[in-house]
């Protein structure tokens, strides 16, 4: 067996085990991912522009999006399937006609899926494909007494569990669709406006889970 054939298997070796320990099978209910921002190297984009800054702040991390008609997001660069997503959004500063809550699946910036909370009560499920962005859940958010509205904290459940895709809102099912364009990708968080500038979101205890299985 000559050197480079012994190189070659050396190298098919060291890719399968890096496969191998990237693919971690997680039981039911186990935590995958968690951050609580409180150390400012943990993984997160540190974003600042004229349109919108993404970073860690006050043991939190904050999106403020600063033009109207924007939506703004970032992510810790995961590759995740099935997922449930858990995460504390409070409105900082802005307007209640805002949109926030978190991502699943992320590909790229123009393919992912998001679930949505306003302030002034509102939810609702979508897509961005190939840079489009589509409510799955109707043909705009639909309103919910589940939201607390204002300033006040929001927890945030969102499963994206095979072709199902589900939003609880302060522990209470506000919307549910299907989808099928990816079986996995990034999670991450978003923030956006409508026609008034500033939404300013704070999140904070944001965690990744493996499903429970659903009841029938």
């Amino acid at each position: 067996m000559n050197l480079s054939r012994i190189n070659l298997i050396a190298i098919l070796l060291f890719v399968s085990l890096l496969v191998a320990a990237c693919s971690v099978t997680a039981d039911p209910g186990e935590v995958v991912f968690q951050d609580d921002f409180s150390r400012p190297v943990s993984g997160w984009d540190r974003y600042n522009d004229p349109t919108y800054s993404s970073d860690y702040y006050e043991g939190g991390y904050r999106i403020h999006v600063l033009e109207p008609n924007t939506d703004a997001w970032a992510s810790p660069r995961l590759d995740l399937a099935d997922v449930q997503i858990e995460v504390d959004a409070t409105k900082l500063g802005g307007p209640d006609d805002n949109v926030f809550g978190v991502l699943c699946r992320y590909k790229d910036s123009r393919n992912f899926y998001f679930f949505l909370v306003s302030s002034d009560g509102y939810t609702g499920i979508g897509v961005y494909k190939d840079g489009r962005r589509r409510l799955l859940t109707d043909d705009s958010l639909l309103p919910s007494e589940a939201v607390n509205r204002g300033n006040a904290l929001n927890h945030i459940r969102a499963d994206c569990d095979g072709y199902q895709l589900r939003l609880h809102v302060n522990g209470i099912l506000v919307a549910e669709a299907q989808a099928a364009e990816w079986p996995r990708g990034d999670v991450g968080l978003i923030a956006g406006t409508y026609d008034q500038a500033g939404t300013e979101i704070l999140f904070d205890n944001f965690s990744v889970l493996q499903p429970e299985p659903r009841a029938p």
